[in-house]
């Protein structure tokens, strides 16, 4: 364990973080690793032993510290036990493999003492429809802060913390980059909830250029920030978009129909456009800034390889 100079962070390599695993079974096979592993991230199990049981181990002790103060707080009010979703949120660029992660943990913690029910909820259903996006001229800022019904996802997160037995909420659907109007998920009061997305970190401001109030940070307990170098990064999403060339782009179906036909060399220049173009940009302006709000940072480097644990102080 070595100190980092940027505080108020404690630094692992990945070797020293495996060590804090405490014992934990591994609950998973390579199969199931598998069927969780997103498009291109070639997480193993290795991985899952190494990095992500003693986060899973660490989880389950701050989740059951948090339980504890709950049941003190329903004591000293004199009123019964309601027990409260604890909330975790993952962040962090397009392409690093944060809906790995959150798939990740999802399972391992719903595997874990007790079998709790754990939900997970992707910000991609709080995207502005297609039809909003076009009618304000940002269509081509999707996945900007923007481009979210963020008082919608603000809402949410707030009715998750308070306790409300039952919420529905988007879904989004990739293959026709859209939202789904027909289609809602069902939040039914989980012990744990996981919230993935690019910006769940960040503070904003309002239209006079000031901080908000409240914003969907406030109402996290735990923050994960999964980080790579943007040279990674963008070779990583152009490696995605190669492979989403021959399958999903293919469904007539798809929103990306179209590029199924680009040649290999048209495909990769567009790839990296796009990188440049939107989210690149998006990165350096809104998501990066943002990495050092997290708990903990999980950085990678080249081929998806977990080498390094932040984990903040306090």
């Amino acid at each position: 364990m070595i100190s980092n100079p940027i505080a108020p962070y404690v630094s692992f390599t990945r070797e020293e973080w495996s060590r804090l695993r405490g014992g934990l079974a591994l609950p998973l096979t390579e199969a199931d690793v598998a069927q969780l592993r997103s498009l291109g991230d070639p997480v193993s199990l290795a991985d899952v032993a190494d990095v992500y049981l003693p986060l899973t181990r660490l989880l389950q002790l701050y989740i059951a510290a948090a339980q504890n103060l709950e049941r003190m707080r329903g004591l000293f009010l004199g009123s019964p036990d309601e027990q409260i979703p604890y909330v975790i949120a993952i962040a962090g660029s397009v392409s690093v493999g944060k809906s790995t992660t959150a798939r990740l943990l999802k399972t391992l913690l719903a595997r874990g003492p007790g079998h709790p029910h754990v939900d997970l909820v992707t910000t991609d259903g709080f995207l502005l429809p297609n039809r909003v996006l076009e009618e304000r001229g940002i269509m081509h800022r999707k996945g900007f802060p923007e481009s979210y019904d963020r008082r919608a996802l603000l809402q949410f997160v707030a009715d998750v913390k308070s306790g409300v037995p039952r919420i529905t909420v988007p879904i989004y659907s990739h293959l026709v980059y859209d939202v789904i109007p027909e289609q809602r998920q069902v939040i039914e009061r989980p012990d744990i909830l996981l919230v993935e997305g690019l910006n769940v970190l960040q503070r904003g401001t309002d239209r006079a250029g000031r901080a908000p109030r409240l914003v969907v940070s406030d109402f996290f307990d735990f923050t994960i920030y999964v980080d790579a170098a943007e040279h990674h990064l963008e070779q990583w999403y152009v490696d995605r978009f190669l492979k989403l060339r021959e399958t999903a782009f293919r469904d007539p179906s798809s929103f990306f129909r179209r590029y199924a036909e680009l040649t290999h060399e048209q495909a990769v220049a567009l790839a990296r456009e796009i990188w440049h173009d939107i989210n690149g940009a998006n990165l350096r302006q809104n998501i990066l800034p943002t990495r050092e709000r997290a708990h903990l940072i999980l950085q990678k480097g080249e081929g998806h390889a977990l080498e390094q644990v932040f984990l903040r102080r306090m």
